[in-house]
Formats: C-alpha cells, sequence, structure tokens
C-alpha cells in the first residue's frame, strides 16, 4: 500500500491521481496522492530517473512547454485547480530555481533580480523596484556582499552566489511556494552549506519543494520526505521518521545505499 499523507491539515498544495507520460505507453509518474504542508521544507528523493524532477515541473505547470508530455489528475494551490489559473499567475505564485546557477548572462545583478517584472510588463517608479531588489538580496544573505556591485554582471559573482542570486530573482515576485531541482548539485561543500542555512530560514515566509539527490541533505534540512521509485510514490511522512524507521523495504534499501 503506497502511503499517499494527504492528511495534512490545511494544506497549500493537494495532488490528486497525478500521471505525467513522455509516451503513451510509459509513465514517468503514476497516480500520485499527496498534500503538501506550508511554510515547511519538503524533499524529494529517488534514484536517477524516478520522476523526481517531473512531479516537481508539473507544480508550475513547466510540462507544456513539451506538446508530446501528458499530463492527467488535478494539483490544487489553496483550493485553486492550478490548470484553472494562467500560467503567468501559477507562475508569480509558484517560482522555480533550476540545478545549476542561471542568471540572466547580460544583465546586471540589479536587473536579474527584477528580471520577473520587466518581462512581464510591470512597470514600478524606481524606487519601487530598488526596494524589491534591497528587500531580495538581504533574504537570500546576499546584499551585503553585492551592495557596492549591483550594475556588475550577475556571472561575475561565484557559483553560490549566482544561485542565491537566482533565488533572490525568484522570491522577488512574493511566490507562496519555490520549487528547487537539485539546486546544490553544481555548487562546492561550503556554498552547499550556505544554500542550505537559506533554505532553512525562507521557509519561515514560503512553502518549499526540494528535489534532492543528497539523502544527507534532506536528513539536514528537510521536514517532510517523499521517496519515489519507478515513477510511483512509494513512501511520504516525517523525514526522521522515514529515516529512522522507513515503513517500505524499497525506502529501506535505498537510504542504506542497496541501490541508487
Amino acid at each position: 500500500m503506497i502511503e499517499t499523507l494527504t492528511n495534512i491539515e490545511n494544506p497549500i498544495l493537494k495532488v490528486r491521481n497525478l500521471s505525467i507520460a513522455y509516451e503513451t505507453d510509459r509513465s514517468a509518474v503514476k497516480d500520485i496522492n499527496i498534500d503538501i504542508e506550508s511554510k515547511a521544507i519538503t524533499a524529494i528523493m529517488g534514484p536517477s530517473g524516478c520522476g523526481k524532477s517531473t512531479l516537481l515541473r508539473a507544480f508550475n505547470r513547466l510540462h507544456e512547454l513539451y506538446p508530446y508530455i501528458k499530463t492527467t489528475g488535478k494539483i490544487y494551490l489553496n483550493e485553486r485547480e492550478i490548470h484553472e489559473m494562467s500560467t503567468v499567475e501559477l507562475r508569480r505564485k509558484i517560482g522555480m530555481v533550476f540545478q545549476r546557477p542561471n542568471p540572466f548572462p547580460t544583465m546586471s545583478i540589479y536587473d536579474n533580480v527584477i528580471a520577473g517584472y520587466k518581462l512581464n510588463g510591470i512597470k514600478l517608479v524606481r524606487s519601487e523596484y530598488d526596494s524589491i531588489v534591497e528587500n531580495a538580496l538581504i533574504n537570500v544573505t546576499l546584499w551585503d556582499e553585492v551592495k557596492d556591485s549591483l550594475f556588475k554582471k550577475g556571472t561575475f559573482l561565484s557559483g553560490g552566489q549566482q544561485q542565491r542570486l537566482c533565488i533572490a530573482r525568484t522570491i522577488a515576485f512574493n511566490p507562496e511556494v519555490l520549487l528547487l531541482d537539485e539546486p546544490t548539485s553544481a555548487l562546492d561543500p561550503v556554498a552547499t552549506a550556505s544554500i542550505e542555512d537559506l533554505l532553512v530560514s525562507l521557509k519561515k515566509d514560503y512553502t518549499i519543494l526540494l528535489v534532492t539527490h543528497n539523502m544527507a541533505q534532506a536528513a539536514r534540512i528537510s521536514d517532510n520526505s517523499i521517496f519515489m521509485f519507478m515513477g510511483e510514490l512509494v513512501e511520504y511522512g516525517k523525514t526522521e521518521t522515514m529515516f529512522t524507521n522507513p515503513k517500505d523495504p524499497r525506502t529501506e534499501g535505498y537510504l542504506t545505499g542497496k541501490f541508487g
């Protein structure tokens, strides 16, 4: 029996009967039912090719960029089905940070932070932009490091700083949910620790969904964990419980390094 954990009180996200197929006869994600706790970090774990990133990208409908991908089932954000929203509205509410830092290379640090406003045609006065930039960079603990270099290119920064800039760019739009797809896999241990500390501090204001191949990372910073295997949700629960007393032998096998 797959554990679905659909009893979280006042979940911010609900997933019901979600399946995603890249080919007609092969589902990458199979009949997922979960509730996501608000203002918490939920880690999505599993071996390569198990559907982790496919599930994550469903939350802000990135699969719609590829017409051959078929998605069935429903996802609710605060009781609103996400397919009933425009993608612009949805992606303002559910932001995405990718595996490799990707600041816009032709833009300054300042313009990277407010890129979402400019790209969506949202015009503000300069003082409002200034406030957004400063607050976003303060929130990712980058302000003191870059406040004298705001008009240098974002690519001038180190890898860890670039990833914090990408997170600042995402939270500048005041989303409710942050999706992060292995955000530290390209970073060194010092930069990884900085991002982990940042995510823990951000969960007071944001719901965070984190795909990670790093079990130690999930154990360190997540409140809840999802274990997936071959497109199926195998187990979902409190991280501490899953790591100390997994209910499914496949979960135990993965956590003890028998496969993955």
